[in-house]
């Protein structure tokens, strides 16, 4: 089996100084909710509208070459690393299953990265697309399996214990675990890391209980952003000694948190962004006053 590397607090701070350049340092909007106190981390207002252009970045960055690149995604890290791409000046090919919402598949396209279609399934098209990589020896990007990825997604935590550092949880949304790893691996000691999953849609849930990761049902609406089937290698050996809160929530929530955000704040974000606040009104995110990511904001949705 080959040999885990597991990025550490100071490949973060390097990440942070690397991608700095190209991303935008989302604020955070502190609250009060129910009478109590939450603040929001705004990443849905990332560069792509995700965060995941962090870790596109640092891995192209890291790599400090300008050969094409393959990946597959359901579509926020498909946008991520064919933005990222496009502003290094790399060829990008992204596999998206046929669910793909036409929206994230259109700003895929927009970028000049070639999509291909593939399965019905996450786990389809990055079968797809690592065959691709591996038949024309080119380099696959993993959409949360890679150090240099998890390590450009924690960069958030570093910008959280600056701007909130009251806060003494931080709550995040779960697909395959790159975006909880690197703030688990990032975030100042104490700090207690809240991972939160759709209840059909939860292989951190499904990986903590087995021992290792397994796969596990996907069927949420919040799939297309959070419908990792079988949680990262690396994630895991990161959070199975992390001070780790899991929550689970139900999508009726889910969608009642997302209105909410946009009735009480005017932040409109996607499902899977909404799931930490889910969690946190129902009680279930630990902490005096805890900081929600909301890590998303491209889905078809509209208020009116």
């Amino acid at each position: 089996m080959i040999e885990l590397v597991l990025p550490v607090a100071g490949d973060i701070a390097a990440a942070a100084g690397r991608i700095g350049p190209y991303i935008r340092r989302t604020p955070v909007f502190p609250a009060v909710v129910d009478g109590r106190p939450v603040t929001f981390k705004l990443e849905h207002l990332q560069l792509t509208g995700s965060f995941k252009v962090r870790g596109a970045l640092n891995a192209l960055l890291c790599s400090g070459a300008a050969a094409p690149v393959v990946t597959a995604s359901g579509g926020n890290h498909g946008i991520g690393v064919a933005t990222a791409a496009a502003r290094l000046g790399v060829r990008a090919t992204i596999y998206v299953p046929e669910t793909v919402p036409p929206d994230k598949a259109a700003r895929i396209a927009a970028t000049g990265a070639d999509v291909v279609y593939h399965g019905s399934r996450y786990a389809e098209a990055e079968a797809a697309a690592r065959a691709h990589a591996a038949r024309d020896d080119l380099r696959y990007l993993p959409a949360y399996d890679d150090p240099d990825v998890v390590a450009g997604q924690g960069t958030i935590a570093l910008e959280i214990a600056t701007q909130a550092p009251e806060c003494d949880t931080v709550a995040v949304a779960v697909g395959g675990g790159g975006l909880i790893s690197g703030i688990a691996v990032a975030s100042p000691p104490g700090t207690a890391i809240a991972g939160v999953e759709p209840e059909h849609c939860a292989c951190l849930h499904a990986a903590i209980a087995a021992g290792e990761p397994v796969d596990s049902p996907v069927d949420s609406v919040a799939a297309s952003a959070l419908g990792a089937t079988r949680l990262g290698r690396i994630p895991y050996a990161i959070l199975r000694d992390a001070n780790l809160h899991l929550a689970l929530v139900e999508d009726k929530r889910i969608l009642a948190a997302r209105d909410r955000l946009w009735d009480e704040f005017r932040l409109a974000v996607e499902p899977a962004a909404a799931a930490p606040f889910a969690a946190w009104l129902a009680g279930d995110i630990p902490g005096d006053h805890p900081c929600l990511i909301l890590c998303g904001a491209n889905a078809p949705w509209s208020p009116f």
